[in-house]
């Protein structure tokens, strides 16, 4: 079992782009009768590759996850999964191998670690390996766990499943620096392993870092998109679709 965590860095060159696993088209989707919150969003989502979410509050970044995992039923619009359109709720697009990782860290508080990871049929083996740091507190209440701890157990508990894609929401949420490279050093991972990768981050520098593609929401649209390299060179170029990098 390897004890070095994961760095983040420089994703690998690809050859060539994978068919999407996840795809919208045309999305739209908002709650009740505030009309929709995220507008004709089209995304691809491949093998292999982190895509980074960004825009400012209240740009519609939840929502498009909620409505991508099935979470939030669309207004308009379709969401594929491996090709074929579908409008399956959460827990069946759970079992063909979409992964969710919400803000709230959903884990519970009254479970051991272990016990968290068994309800959701994770491979313990495989979580330790992304995050030995857990294995000295399988048996302990998550409650008990500090908040970066509890963030471990919620990743770990979604990447050892080995899904096809993973949609996760701030996972850098009131966390120390540190422990937010450790937690996208390990989303980098598992994408260079095949994973296809939606992140929403408020650490811009930290998401850019182990991002292949960048989307930027403004007010439920699309105000900018492009390879997360160029970002990196020029900052500049997220001017007036966001706000300056934090």
């Amino acid at each position: 079992m390897s004890t070095n965590p994961p760095a983040p860095g420089v994703p690998r060159p690809r050859t060539g782009p994978a068919a999407p696993v996840l795809s919208a088209r045309g999305l739209s989707a908002g709650y009740g009768e505030g009309g929709p919150v995220v507008r004709g969003l089209d995304l691809d989502l491949r093998p292999g590759e982190v895509v980074t979410l960004l825009g400012p509050n209240g740009a519609g970044k939840t929502t498009t996850l909620l409505a991508l995992s099935g979470a939030l039923s669309p207004s308009g619009g379709t969401v594929s999964w491996n090709g074929r359109v579908t409008t399956a709720p959460l827990h069946q697009r759970a079992r063909a191998g979409l992964a969710f990782v919400p803000e709230d860290r959903s884990v519970i508080m009254d479970l051991t670690v272990r016990e968290n990871l068994r309800l959701g049929r994770a491979d313990t083996g495989v979580a330790l390996e992304t995050f030995p740091e857990l294995a000295g507190h399988l048996d302990r209440r998550a409650g008990l766990l500090s908040g970066g701890q509890q963030q471990m157990v919620a990743l770990a508990r979604a990447l050892a499943r080995r899904p096809a894609a993973l949609l996760a929401d701030e996972l850098s949420l009131g966390l120390a620096p540190q422990l937010v490279e450790r937690l996208l050093g390990a989303v980098r991972a598992a994408a260079d392993g095949g994973l296809a990768v939606l992140l929403v981050e408020q650490h811009v520098r930290s998401a850019l870092a182990v991002a292949d593609r960048v989307i930027v929401l403004r007010h439920g649209q699309v105000a900018w998109s492009g390879p997360a390299a160029g970002v990196r060179a020029d900052p500049d170029l997220l001017l007036g679709a966001y706000l300056p990098l934090a």
